[in-house]
């Protein structure tokens, strides 16, 4: 067991790279044989890394299920409320409790790492180990789903210069390039110029590589097999007739799989207090269904009492589609919910505050104000709600900031009182494990009573229902506008036989709304579907709601006055 982060407090450095640095790393084979693994299914990958081969399921297979919690939140500021090192806390107090508990997280993009987001390996005395490496390349596996997403990409202008059959409407190619980084000037671009030799010019363009509906594939994929049957489903386009084709018929699928073969092994990692962590695949929150793998999951839950993983951003979007795209997929039923809320996220649902990315929280959210508190209060009740439809009463946890007052937590936990659920206040960036006692004990026991989880929607529901179901009892619209067209193309993928996918709405964060300016718990407003799209890879319908991309350019600019290198090689600046 790590020290107590206690006994640390009277020089307790800066920043999460130092506090990662001081800790010396149990060799993986260590943290390995915590999840009852051998060394035949463990594949060292440097100092503190592993990947672990697929055989590692059948190995647990006969061992007990633990049980299954997902971290979600209320709708976040700019900043996120905290909801990774809210899990890799949680799961540090679960151990000090004398269980045996993994964290399971995505892999961050390297992309919002170099922006202004920053990295994602949690924070202070909750973090996973090495942090640097993680933010960066670690295993190489988010490169892995770009060289493959982008071989694709390749075939389908090589297919189109030759005019191989099927025979693909350069106008109607579906098909883009993607890069794991915010490039602007990638947005949009005309492919094709030169000689005869260069290709068919048309328009093109980039989206940030865990956009991609590879990235979403290999977080959805149970085997290797499965991987293959997704990616020969992707659409790259439509052919002269209208009719979609797919990887499989340009001849594609099999040596994208052969690209993503090592990725689909899980990276295992430690967390600082050296519990066993599953870092795997990275699909965006807002525009992707935001999970991580099925197949880490499935490691980690034969692997001890507990697993804790993390869904994308709030209740409403990232556990929406952990219960309905990744729990349908797996048919793994969870245990538990964890609901992360902060002060400042309930004073900003108040509306009284501007806060902007990149820049300090204003003066006057950090002043002490339990009645802001209460105003806000509209979007953490909204989010109760959103997980409780689902069949689970969720346990708030209070993430704790230097600057907040007792008075403010208090007016938390009567308003999740007021409807029933119970509220603990969380210390775990300040004190690891230490501070999430109360949390993990809470967590523990709703684990224990259970729930009586269920979809949403049945399979059998109607696309278009789906799509209005979703925005009605979980955003609280009043109805969903569909464009010209759009309702009319779900109707055809109904009768193609897709009637039962699933559905991944992409909207902005920021707001239960499709518009970040809308805070709270907002009513009155109806749902804008501008674009559907038939994810036959990742085997959901992709509903396009207001104005989000898929290549977040505006994160770009102040990378490289934050990180660098100094004189012995070490990484400086990343935080």
């Amino acid at each position: 067991m790590a020290p107590q982060a206690t006994e640390q407090t009277a020089s307790q450095p800066a920043d999460n790279l130092s506090i990662a640095r001081a800790v010396r790393l149990w060799p993986i084979e260590e943290i390995a044989h915590r999840l009852g693994l051998s060394g035949e299914v463990v594949e060292p990958y440097g100092r503190g890394i592993a990947k672990l081969d697929l055989a590692a399921m059948d190995a647990l297979a006969e061992r007990p299920r633990g049980r299954y919690v997902v971290v979600t939140s209320m709708t976040p500021t700019p900043p996120g409320e905290g909801k990774t090192t809210t899990a890799i806390g949680l799961v540090q107090g679960l151990q000090r409790l004398g269980h045996t508990a993994a964290v399971a997280l995505r892999q961050p993009s390297m992309g919002p790492t170099l922006g202004l987001k920053g990295g994602a390996t949690g924070g202070g005395y909750s973090q996973v180990l090495p942090m640097e490496r993680i933010n960066l390349h670690l295993t190489g596996d988010i490169h892995a789903v770009g060289a493959a997403h982008n071989l694709l990409a390749a075939m389908v202008d090589n297919h189109l210069h030759h005019r191989l059959e099927p025979e693909l409407d350069p106008r109607e190619v579906r098909w883009q390039r993607v890069i794991d980084l915010n490039d602007r000037a990638l947005r949009h671009l005309v492919l094709g110029l030169g000689g005869r030799g260069d290709g068919t010019p048309r328009q093109g363009s980039y989206e940030i590589t865990a956009a991609s509906e590879v990235m979403a594939v290999l977080a959805l994929a149970d085997s290797l097999a499965d991987l293959r049957r997704r990616l020969g489903r992707l659409i790259v386009g439509l052919d002269r007739d209208g009719k979609a084709v797919t990887a499989e018929q340009i001849g594609a699928a099999g040596a994208m799989t052969v690209l993503l073969k090592e990725a689909l092994k899980p990276n295992l990692l430690q967390t600082l207090e050296h519990a066993p962590a599953l870092i795997h695949a990275g699909p965006f929150g807002n525009i992707a269904h935001g999970n991580s793998s099925i197949v880490a999951d499935r490691i980690g839950l034969h692997a001890g009492d507990f697993l804790v993983t993390e869904a994308g951003f709030g209740a409403d979007m990232g556990a929406e589609r952990f219960f309905n795209i990744k729990c349908r997929t797996s048919g793994l039923v969870p245990d538990a919910a964890v609901l992360v809320v902060t002060v400042r996220a309930l004073k900003y649902h108040g509306g009284r505050h501007r806060v902007v990315p990149g820049q300090p929280l204003p003066a006057s959210l950090l002043a002490e104000s339990p009645d802001e508190v209460r105003e806000g209060g509209a979007n953490l009740l909204k989010q109760i709600d959103n997980v409780r439809v689902h069949g689970l009463t969720p346990v708030v946890a209070i993430n704790a900031f230097p600057g907040d007052h007792a008075s403010e937590h208090e007016a938390i936990r009567e308003l999740a009182a007021s409807v029933g659920v119970r509220a603990e206040v969380s210390h775990h960036v300040r004190d690891g494990g230490e501070g999430a006692l109360a949390l993990a004990e809470a967590v523990a026991e709703a684990a224990e009573a259970g729930g009586d989880f269920h979809f949403l929607y049945p399979a059998e529901l109607a696309l278009a229902e789906k799509i209005e179901r979703i925005a009605t009892r979980l955003y609280g619209a009043e109805g969903v506008d569909f464009a010209p067209g759009t309702r009319e193309q779900l109707e055809d993928w109904q009768r193609l036989g897709y009637g039962e996918y699933p559905v991944c709405i992409a909207k902005t964060h920021m707001s239960l709304s499709h518009d970040a300016s809308l805070l709270g718990a907002p009513s009155g407003w109806r749902l804008p579907v501008r674009e559907v799209r038939l994810s036959a890879g990742a085997g959901f319908v992709y509903a396009l709601a207001g104005n989000i991309r898929t290549m977040p350019g505006l994160n770009a600019s102040p990378a490289a006055t934050r990180i660098d290198i100094d004189d012995e090689g070490e990484i400086t600046g990343l935080y």
